[in-house]
């Protein structure tokens, strides 16, 4: 027995009160065990969601609806159990979740308790920069509510591997209990996790571990079966893994939820060499017809204005009376609502994705063998307009990022020009092995990656791409580009297109093109009749006329605007500035960058939604140097830090000083001596 290092937990300990909203369900031994009502739970997610969206994030009730039932007998049992041991649960027990975006289902569960510091009052900061509450669970930001971080799916699973083999190490035996989504069993960490933990286990090298895994066939863009493939083989594969497998048919009744938990967990702890998975059937969205019935299972929120709560919740509940306290949510997220309506600003921008879209579309038509090669989140990142048209040429690898960069390669090496999507993060972390293994096999792709920096403001850090550019720049074969709009979307992404097609035709590899773009709106385009070069920085803005003062402004992506607010105030400061886009980030354009120096002294800022080390602003000064370029340079970046859960990416931007008003205060800093 090795004794491990003592960690003070930063958990919070049992609760002490019955849930505000409660249910019983009945013990073995015929006791009443109270537990939070799963229909409080999806009612306070759906009043938490719509603050989230009237602040203009985004929003999960599907998954949390499916697992209110498992999560409030999971809980209900091991209260129950650290209360007749006279313990605190977590000395019993580990909870952790990897069904991530279900993580607001698990606040509410907990203010329904008031543990960890939470009420129904702290939920109706969910998701904002003023909140711990982010999108997924994440120990920097409630540590007191999470044990384990998650996020991107299947993420969490293989951690509590090590966490269960610490049990059997230190001889302490608590029970490790895991809840995963289906979607989330497609990842390739979670598939080598499911072959790891029985075999392990059988060694003797695990304490006991429980699984719990929601399965409903339902991804965000629709069911699984049907947009990829089945999921039914690697279930029915776990008993042959060596996985106890229980079945759970009725995934939403409570009672059985809690009689499946019960044995589970007994099973466990009386053979750990033997772990014990429950694969439960749940209904995403289930709660409301509309949701339960719909695609996704009601992925997303479903509803725009807190005025169609009432009629929502009233659904959720049966028509039974709802309690007060949701009578008086409403009514505050109505006034705000109202306000925000009478303080609108009209929104006349679009999505880049639009261009992304336009491009694959027009280079399809022009005759060029493109294929869409997506996992799971086409409609986010642009390409869903391509895979409407040409179904043919389109493909769902299911949520498995590495091998949807994998799959794409071996299109390549047949002579198709494939088209691979998904979010920065994802991308990144998940594709950068297949990236290089492509490049190695002369097998490029065209990636889109989505959702940059801090443009995921809502989903919080695991979803927030900080080291997108650092990590793929470097990988040979690969040009990386960062889109800063539509129009320059849709140039550029064509222009990839074609030349790798040129290259492909004169018998050349061609590099791999990596496109990096935001989530929000952004203007179609900058400067009106615009030109775009894949190789070329473009000049946006240039008010250095009739300036004894001036800096150059160097950026790139979703930080453009940033750059041209911030070149107007300079200007109304009496400080020229140029401001200087640069699309191909690890390819310098160093005779622009020269020539715009020139005129302003040498005085630099550049600025990136992205960490200092090994990103945009290092890139480029590097390569300036190199060039024997003289300059004076501040780098504005984020310094080493994750992120968090924000209503906008905006709200990010000023904290972390990349905004308009913290180019501006740097610019100047070069005039103070």
């Amino acid at each position: 027995m090795t004794e491990p290092i003592q960690i003070t937990t930063k958990l919070a300990g049992n609760p002490s009160q019955e849930p505000q909203f409660k249910t019983f369900v009945k013990s073995k031994e015929g006791r009443q065990i109270p537990v939070a009502d799963p229909k409080a739970t999806r009612a306070l997610v759906s009043l938490m969601d719509m603050n989230a969206v009237l602040g203009g994030a985004a929003s999960h009730y599907g998954g949390p609806a499916a697992l209110a039932e498992l999560m409030s007998a999971l809980h209900g049992h091991v209260f129950d159990v650290a209360a007749q041991e006279k313990k605190q649960w977590h000395d019993l027990f580990h909870l952790i979740n990897d069904a991530g975006h279900c993580e607001n289902g698990l606040y509410a569960l907990k203010a329904n308790y008031q543990m960890a510091g939470l009420t129904i009052e702290s939920l109706k900061k969910f998701r904002s920069i003023e909140s711990g509450l982010t999108g997924h669970g994440e120990v920097h930001c409630f540590p007191a509510g999470v044990f384990i971080s998650n996020g991107p799916l299947g993420s969490a699973f293989p951690q509590t591997q090590g966490v269960a083999m610490g049990e059997a190490l230190s001889g302490r035996q608590r029970v490790t209990i895991t809840t995963i989504s289906d979607g989330a069993c497609m990842e390739g960490e979670a598939k080598e996790a499911f072959a790891a933990i029985p075999g392990l286990a059988q060694k003797g090298m695990m304490g006991p571990y429980v699984l719990l895994v929601s399965d409903n066939n339902t991804k965000l863009s629709g069911r699984i079966d049907q947009e990829s493939f089945s999921m039914t083989p690697t279930f029915n594969s776990l008993k042959d893994l060596g996985w106890n497998v229980i079945s759970l048919p009725e995934g939403n009744n409570l009672q059985k939820c809690y009689d499946a938990i019960v044995t589970a967990i007994e099973q466990a702890k009386a053979n750990p060499k033997v772990p014990v998975v429950i694969h439960a059937k749940t209904i995403k969205g289930i709660g409301t017809k509309k949701t339960a019935e719909s695609a996704s299972g009601g992925h997303g929120f479903p509803l725009k204005s807190p005025s169609e709560l009432p009629a929502f919740l009233g659904e959720i509940y049966g028509g039974e009376t709802l309690p007060a306290v949701y009578g008086t949510w409403i009514e505050e997220l109505v006034k705000w609502e109202t306000e925000l309506k009478a303080n609108a600003v009209k929104d006349t921008g679009e999505k880049i994705q639009t261009g992304v879209s336009a491009a694959m579309v027009r280079a399809r038509k022009a005759g060029l063998p493109v294929l869409s090669v997506t996992s799971d989140l086409p409609g986010s990142t642009g390409v869903a307009g391509f895979r409407k048209e040409f179904p043919q040429d389109s493909f769902d690898v299911g949520i498995a990022e590495s091998n949807m960069v994998s799959t794409a390669a071996g299109l390549s090496k047949l002579g198709y020009i494939p088209v691979v999507d998904t979010f920065a993060q994802f991308g990144v972390t998940k594709g950068a092995l297949p990236l290089t293994m492509g490049a190695l096999s002369e097998a490029p792709v065209i990636a889109i990656f989505s959702h940059t920096g801090f443009q995921d403001a809502a989903d919080g850090a695991s979803h927030q791409a900080l080291s997108y550019m650092a990590m793929v720049s470097s990988i040979p074969h690969v040009d990386v580009y960062s889109l800063s709009c539509s129009e320059e979307a849709d140039a550029l992404v064509f222009a990839a297109i074609e030349n790798f097609a040129k290259d492909r035709k004169a018998g050349k590899v061609p590099n791999s093109s990596i496109f990096f773009l935001g989530r929000e709106n952004f203007p179609k385009t900058y400067v009106n009749g615009a030109s775009y070069d894949l190789k070329k920085a473009q000049i946006l803005a240039d008010t250095t006329a009739g300036k004894a003062k001036a800096v150059t402004v160097a950026t790139t992506g979703s930080l453009v605007p940033q750059a041209l607010l911030a070149a107007k105030e300079l200007e109304a400061q009496g400080v020229g500035a140029i401001v200087v886009n640069c699309a191909c980030v690890n390819h310098v354009d160093t005779a622009t960058l020269k020539a715009v120096l020139e005129k302003t002294q040498g005085l630099l800022v550049t600025v990136e939604d992205h960490q200092i080390l090994g990103g945009f602003g290092q890139m480029l000064t590097h390569a300036l140097l190199q060039s024997q370029v003289s300059f004076k340079v501040k780098s504005l970046g984020v310094h080493g830090e994750f992120g968090q859960s924000a209503y906008t990416a905006q709200d990010l931007y000023r904290k972390h000083e990349i905004d308009a008003l913290a180019i501006v205060k740097n610019a100047t800093l070069f005039f103070h001596n």
